[in-house]
């Protein structure tokens, strides 16, 4: 027992912060900060070629309803966002919804989904993964069809909430939420 040594707390918690220091990873530390209301939406888009735009819209779809299924993953996606994102802090979600517009202007499905939460930190990213998982399920279910499909424009188009408050997309916000924001 004579290699024993007693430590006090200041030499515990500077060892603490050097180890720590190492790590390249560190979720944001949100202990301190007070629960706010907190909403995001996000919006992505899948173009899927008249054939299978047709097929969508006749409810014609090998697999089932893309639209439907979409927006349950959506969902889905929001609430398992925590585990998917190593850094992403679970959040009691309070609310969220998709809804998937299809554009007859070029044979696409554009994704919305809504989230909001009170808590410490933002939904930004819960609102981001609603989106791509809607837009790989509807991939998924078209695949079969034609699997030449194309995912972009994943954005996240207005925070609300915190610190910062209200942030709109520097880039634009579409039509129909020009009127609300």
């Amino acid at each position: 027992m004579t290699k024993l040594k007693i430590i006090n707390q200041d030499e515990l918690k500077d060892w603490a912060s050097a180890l720590f220091k190492k790590n390249s990873f560190n979720m944001v530390d949100v202990s301190s900060k007070k629960e706010t209301f907190r909403r995001a939406l996000a919006s992505g888009k899948i173009y899927v070629g008249k054939d299978i735009f047709d097929l969508i819209k006749t409810k014609k779809m090998p697999k089932g309803d893309p639209i439907a299924l979409a927006e349950v993953s959506a969902i889905l996606g929001v609430k398992k966002t925590s585990e998917l994102i190593p850094l992403c802090h679970p959040l009691p979600i309070d609310h969220t919804t998709a809804k998937i517009v299809m554009n007859d202007n070029d044979n696409s499905l554009e994704v919305f989904c809504v989230v909001s939460a009170v808590a410490k930190t933002g939904v930004e990213m819960e609102a981001i993964m609603g989106v791509n998982a809607a837009l790989i399920t509807i991939y998924d279910l078209c695949k079969i069809v034609n699997p030449h499909l194309e995912i972009n424009n994943v954005k996240l188009l207005i925070k609300e909430g915190g610190k910062t408050g209200l942030w709109k997309n520097p880039d634009g916000l579409p039509d129909f939420l020009n009127d609300i924001f």
